[in-house]
């Protein structure tokens, strides 16, 4: 890189209008992978949203169409006005997608609550699309504007003939230069619509997916109430009591909670400001999880049911509760343009004031179902207990040498620094070749004999007897479960490294089961990684090329027909490899392919994983036979 030796005023770059957001679009939207992609859907569906949380619209439709890359959102709200700015001169309409922060959600005269109040989101959806075309019905005629990069590309035209109704259509293609992968998955979106039917009672959601010929409209008179069934049954959770405990208030700010408590063993709540998830929670949830502990703790010692030598932790009254939190405030305060996590502070006491003397009259009225609750709870904090002895017994048979690292991790020179990383290897015969190929400077090896414990049935007693999973904890260095602490992790990147092949995708599903219920923070961060190791070498003349799995080979053969016949090696395994091999294709950071772990769509990963790995083998037998169809071959 060159150096300049001058630095002035010449030197600084202001950019204008929607510059900002195409040159750094992770700053608006979180990134450009998926999650960015559809993040310009939900910037759209938002807008209609918000028309009809304030009592403006009652349809929202979204249009999927056939080139799956194109997407029309339609709504029929009052439509966004057309006439001209006092002082721009310019159509308000223009004004909403070629201006950062204009809109009509700032004065709190137009909107009581809304999602956008940052006035970012139309304008960044048409910063990062090659075509925007905007048609709004209002006054009895038809207007239309068409955009391009952020750029007005035509004049607001009038249409000819007159129009009944009002409302708004946005159709946008995300531009090709910006995101790698412009193809939405229906999927998500169908999910997306149908959550926001159920937050938004009485409204009518059409989804038009034109890819796979399909349409689906969504109403939900009982929203969360309808919302919980889906999840509880999504979860497979089996319910202790019949009767939900559901509540709405719709005084200044708008509070909705349905709670059930179930045998599960983990807590799952969801929540949502205004419509939009915050996955990071936020004021809201921590109102919520302080209401529902003093709640439960006042019925404890009013009614005196704190047995002896029992005590009772936030942990066990939350243990098996699936709960869903909606809230609508007037000036959200949002963590970032994506909208994750809420900030507003007086949030906090709001829904723990309110939520918590409605859940102890509802206990209190409901004696029955609350004397089930406490059985659960008082059953859950003797379980923990009996996991805590358990855990100090783990202990005490290492003879009290926890901070030794295990025997077989092959520890890298900077570990704890930046930049450091940990391949879990499947198997002695591919670590060793790891250890060989690897830059010890910053690259640790910690093998696996066979395939390790799956964690979503075990109890903690269970998994902590697990020498593999013992190893594993203890080389990442930052614990497990409640105690985990991000903060004293070793490492920066932990890369799963198994064999291409069917053992090795099963090992790797495996262990993010583990990772994904007992230290979910570490993909939350963004610090767990696959690595995608070739399962063929392809010598073609001189060259040599590698293919990770038949699709690939298949493409690299096309790309080369009528050359030099090739040679084809197809990898049994890992170990197979020779340190080079290996360094050259899976462990070099110029020229390996990792996929970081996310996580989209939390109730659906949940689900996915409860179904797969679960001690409820018909919900794997769904599975396969829902898919079979789309199974050319079974490698078994």
């Amino acid at each position: 890189m060159a150096v300049t030796k001058s630095y002035g005023a010449k030197d600084i770059v202001a950019l204008e209008g929607l510059d900002p957001v195409r040159k750094r679009p992770g700053m608006y939207i979180g990134g450009v992978g998926m999650a960015g992609l559809h993040h310009l859907v939900w910037e759209i569906v938002d807008n209609s949203v918000d028309e009809a949380m304030n009592g403006h619209a009652t349809e929202i439709t979204v249009q999927l169409h056939k080139d799956g890359h194109t997407v029309t959102v339609s709504d029929n709200g009052r439509g966004i006005p057309v006439d001209k700015h006092p002082k721009t001169k310019k159509p308000a309409l223009e004004m909403v997608l070629t201006i950062l922060h204009a809109g009509g959600k700032f004065e709190g005269t137009n909107y009581k609550t809304a999602g956008g109040l940052h006035g970012v989101g139309a304008s960044v959806v048409n910063a990062l699309s090659k075509k925007l075309v905007a048609v709004v019905r209002r006054d009895g005629a038809q207007y239309r504007m068409e955009f391009s990069k952020g750029i007005a590309k035509s004049k607001l035209q009038k249409l000819k003939g007159k129009i009944r109704g009002t409302g708004t259509s946005i159709t946008f293609t995300p531009d090709p230069t910006i995101f790698p992968k412009t193809n939405f998955n229906p999927d998500t979106i169908r999910a997306r619509l149908e959550i926001a039917s159920f937050l938004h009672r009485g409204v009518k959601v059409t989804f038009q997916d034109d890819v796979n010929g399909k349409k689906e409209t969504f109403l939900h008179e009982e929203g969360l109430v309808d919302f919980l069934k889906k999840v509880m049954k999504d979860r497979n959770a089996r319910p202790i009591h019949d009767a939900p405990f559901t509540e709405a208030w719709d005084e200044k700010e708008r509070v909705e909670i349905a709670l059930q408590w179930t045998e599960a063993t983990d807590e799952h709540v969801r929540s949502y400001v205004n419509g939009i998830p915050t996955a990071n929670g936020g004021t809201h949830e921590n109102g919520f999880r302080g209401g529902l502990i003093k709640a439960v703790r006042n019925y404890f010692e009013t009614h005196n049911l704190i047995p002896r030598g029992v005590k009772i932790t936030a942990e066990d009254i939350r243990e098996g509760m699936v709960a869903i939190v909606s809230v609508f405030i007037s000036d959200p305060e949002f963590q970032g343009q994506t909208k994750d996590r809420l900030n507003n502070a007086y949030v906090q006491g709001a829904v723990e004031g309110t939520f918590r003397p409605a859940l102890e009259q509802w206990m209190n009225n409901n004696r029955s179902v609350a004397d089930t609750i406490v059985a659960r709870i008082i059953a859950a904090a003797r379980a923990r207990a009996a996991s805590r002895a358990a855990s100090a017994a783990v202990s005490r048979k290492t003879g009290g040498k926890r901070s030794m690292l295990p025997g077989k991790l092959s520890d890298c020179l900077n570990s704890g620094r930046g930049n450091s990383e940990l391949f879990i290897v499947e198997g002695d015969s591919a670590g060793g070749s790891a250890k060989q190929g690897r830059n010890r400077n910053y690259q640790a090896i910690l093998p696996l004999r066979g395939k390790v414990l799956n964690t979503e049935s075990a109890t903690l007693k269970k998994i902590m007897d697990n020498k593999e999973i013992q190893d594993l904890v203890t080389a990442i260095g930052c614990g497990i479960g409640p105690k985990l602490n991000v903060a004293h992790i070793r490492y920066d990147r932990i890369i799963l490294l198994a064999d291409a092949d069917s053992d090795g995708h099963h090992i790797t599903t495996l262990l993010l089961t583990f990772f994904y219920r007992h230290m979910p923070q570490l993909i939350a961060d963004g610090r767990i990684f696959i690595a995608l190791p070739p399962l063929y070498r392809i010598d073609i003349g001189k060259e040599t090329h590698w293919a990770a799995d038949d699709d690939d080979r298949i493409r690299i053969l096309a790309e080369h027909t009528g050359r030099a016949n090739p040679e084809i090696m197809r990898f049994k395994g890992l170990g197979e490899m020779m340190p080079k091999v290996l360094w050259e294709t899976t462990l070099n950071p110029a020229t390996r392919r990792l996929l970081r772990v996310e996580i989209d769509d939390q109730l659906e990963t949940d689900r996915v994983i409860s179904d797969l790995m679960g001690r409820d083998a018909s919900a794997r037998f769904r599975f396969i036979m829902d898919r079979a169809e789309d199974a050319e071959e079974i490698d078994v």
